[in-house]
């Protein structure tokens, strides 16, 4: 059994439903104070200086740092068109327990990891910066990620106009991540100096990097280890059937709860779950959500 599934057995009832609009709730609560009052949200940085000086609600009030964005409108367009779809996606494909498992275990290690640097650096960092350098703006990439790690062939519009698969997102963000990591390392030396510089770079690749491997960990976490028996049985059945002939009309997957199709709905992508009897295939959207047949 899977690690995840045997979390999701035990505390699977604690999955907070519609947690994407919580969190879009936070971010734009988080926007405003940074626009209307700086000073409130500075009192509720991630310093662990001041956490471990009484001030313990930081260790919660952090998340609420919206993602950077340019101006309000494109705060607004990145939360229309691209923060809430993909979440939402995302949760129902997943299911509420996973979802929910999956921001807490990047909210967790940023956490730890801000206070490692900080007993590695002796707290120099939160004299400098106040804990203003974190925020959630990477774990909420790391959803993209995500959705384009579970929905690698899936096509969207980039800017609208542009058709590209998500595994070439997937690829180019990851590219992107790497660039940025040299940049702030670059920026950092060049505002602070060589000593402070490439610790406030450090600082900021935490931020890049825990999220990214918190995805690699949590995919790996439900990556289905089949036994021999069921590798076997896949083996046969992939056997019995040949590819149907184009034009034929003939479905290849089908949906076990809702019937459809790739042939009706081209968008879906289909995958069987070993722990059903009898090579039982779902769609994207009930893949995870489905009640396993025994």
């Amino acid at each position: 059994m899977k690690f995840i599934d045997k979390l999701e057995r035990k505390f699977g009832k604690y999955g907070i439903e519609n947690l994407t609009i919580y969190i879009i709730v936070s971010y734009v609560l988080g926007y405003a104070l940074m626009i209307l009052n700086p000073s409130v949200l500075s009192m509720l940085s991630l310093n662990v200086t001041k956490i471990l000086h009484g001030q313990i609600w930081r260790l919660i009030t952090w998340v609420i740092y919206p993602p950077s964005t340019s101006s309000t409108i494109w705060f607004v367009i990145a939360i229309l068109f691209f923060y809430y779809p993909i979440s939402a996606s995302l949760e129902r494909t997943w299911g509420s327990f996973r979802f929910t498992l999956y921001i807490l275990s990047g909210i967790v290690f940023t956490v730890i990891s801000a206070f490692i640097l900080y007993f590695l650096t002796g707290g120099v960092l939160d004299a400098y910066l106040n804990g203003a350098q974190f925020s959630t703006y990477y774990i909420s990439l790391s959803i993209f990620l995500a959705y384009a790690l579970t929905y690698p062939d899936m096509q969207v519009m980039l800017y609208f106009v542009i058709p590209i698969r998500m595994k070439w997102m997937l690829i180019f963000e990851l590219v992107y991540l790497g660039y940025q990591v040299v940049r702030i390392f670059s920026i950092g030396i060049a505002s602070y100096g060589t000593g402070m510089g490439i610790l406030v770079g450090v600082l900021n690749c935490v931020q890049i990097v825990v999220p990214v491997l918190n995805m690699f960990w949590f995919f790996h976490a439900m990556k289905t280890r089949l036994s021999g028996k069921q590798k076997k049985r896949q083996k046969e059945f992939r056997a019995q059937f040949s590819q149907p002939r184009p034009g034929s009309g003939i479905a290849r997957h089908k949906c076990a709860i809702c019937g459809r199709t790739e042939l009706t709905n081209p968008e879906l992508q289909f995958r069987y779950c070993s722990k059903c009897v009898g090579n039982r295939e779902y769609c994207q959207d009930h893949l995870f959500t489905h009640q396993h047949v025994k």
